[in-house]
């Protein structure tokens, strides 16, 4: 059988108020020609289909189109929800959806409950495994500890319980929406660090023949069964050097998978310069990215009068300045934003406790920030599922 796997369309999202509306339509295009001219058998969408849990109009709308357009094609498609989606709103009408060939998964009571599809080899089982938040379904899955392994270890038993009950050869593909070790993140993604801990071990999808991931926006392979898709767009300039993919995967009689990139189309190339803004503005080398949106980052120990009106003279389509001003080692004014580079909210909570004490917070503090943090984001998490 073969597949198209994509996800984090994150419809409604902008790129430095850059509205993408219009190149996540160019490609919902790609991804229905992609469909016709591969023989794809099965789609599947891998979570954060829309960037909030209350997406515009326009967005809504965009979705809609996609339905349908895939529903014509008469080729199934399998979705979840991430976490950026409201599950409840994603999965209205799911039910009636369903007699069109498009399968919403975003209840995960139901992830044992899979999409049966079957080609000349037999029955593949398709379990849709959405964002689970982990305080909010711990107890649905009888965990005693929120975090993210936890509960996904437990729904993954019930589908591997699930898959042994089925005729012997049926091939599996679970979608799932997580931060899985070993794959790299961007500026993109959102934070869903639970416990201290964002990720869990890829072997917890040890039994299936293909894990089709969202969350992470860089198309990677995790193992040849493990892949993320990535974003089919950029939504931020640590994806600069990004290539924008989908996977088509071919799952043989055995289960054996096969995978191969097909490309996105991007409305601009995004380019990352750094110097003084007489050397942004001079240097003949940067001409090539005259035509990309563009992040500056200003190395002048002075800020110079009106940088980015000057920078767009030459960028036209510049949309970030950054100011990292050059010092000397152990010069002590280090801009605020650099010292809280990769740093968690745990570490920068830790660090302002240490610099208003003396002293760092001790084991028992530390607990203690962890699980109001941890508590913070399960609030916002109720807070989306009641909207």
């Amino acid at each position: 059988m073969r597949l198209l796997h994509t996800s984090d369309w994150h419809l409604g999202r902008s790129f430095h108020r850059v509205s993408m509306l219009e190149a996540q339509a160019a490609f919902i295009g790609h991804l229905v020609a992609t469909v016709r001219e591969h023989d794809v058998e099965a789609v599947v969408v891998s979570g954060d289909v829309y960037d909030r849990a209350v997406p515009p109009l326009a967005a809504v709308e965009l979705f809609d189109d996609a339905l349908h357009r895939l529903a014509a094609l008469g080729v199934p498609t399998v979705m979840i929800s991430g976490n950026h989606d409201s599950a409840r709103r994603l999965g209205v009408g799911a039910g009636l959806i369903d007699r069109a060939g498009i399968h919403l998964r975003t209840e995960p009571a139901a992830c044992a409950t899979p999409v049966v599809l079957a080609d000349a080899h037999g029955d593949v089982a398709f379990y849709g495994l959405p964002y689970l938040e982990p305080a909010l379904v711990k107890d649905h899955f009888g965990v005693e500890k929120a975090g993210h392994e936890a509960v996904l270890a437990a729904a993954m038993e019930r589908i591997r319980a699930d898959l042994a009950t089925r005729a012997p050869g049926t091939r599996s593909v679970v979608l799932a929406h997580a931060f899985v070790t070993g794959g790299e993140a961007s500026d993109s993604e959102r934070d869903i660090t639970v416990g201290g801990v964002a990720a869990v071990p890829a072997g917890v999808f040890d039994g299936v023949d293909y894990a089709a991931l969202g969350h992470l926006h860089g198309c990677q392979t995790i193992t040849e069964r493990v892949r993320y898709s990535g974003s089919p767009l950029p939504y931020s300039f640590s994806e600069a050097d990004h290539h924008k993919s989908m996977w088509l995967v071919d799952l043989d009689a055995d289960g054996r998978v096969t995978a191969e990139r097909v490309g996105c189309p991007v409305p601009r190339p995004l380019a990352r310069i750094r110097g003084t803004l007489e050397e942004l503005l001079a240097d003949p080398g940067l001409a090539r990215h005259q035509d990309a949106w563009v992040e500056a980052t200003l190395t002048d120990p002075v800020r110079p009068a009106d940088p980015m009106a000057r920078l767009t003279e030459r960028f036209p389509h510049a949309l970030s300045l950054v100011f990292d001003p050059e010092r000397a080692p152990g010069d002590p004014d280090v801009s605020y934003a650099r010292r809280l580079a990769d740093r968690s909210d745990q570490q920068i909570a830790e660090d302002f406790v240490a610099h208003v004490r003396g002293a760092g917070p001790d084991a028992h503090e530390r607990t203690v920030l962890r699980e109001a943090f941890d508590a913070v984001r399960a609030d916002e998490a109720e807070r989306e599922v009641a909207r």
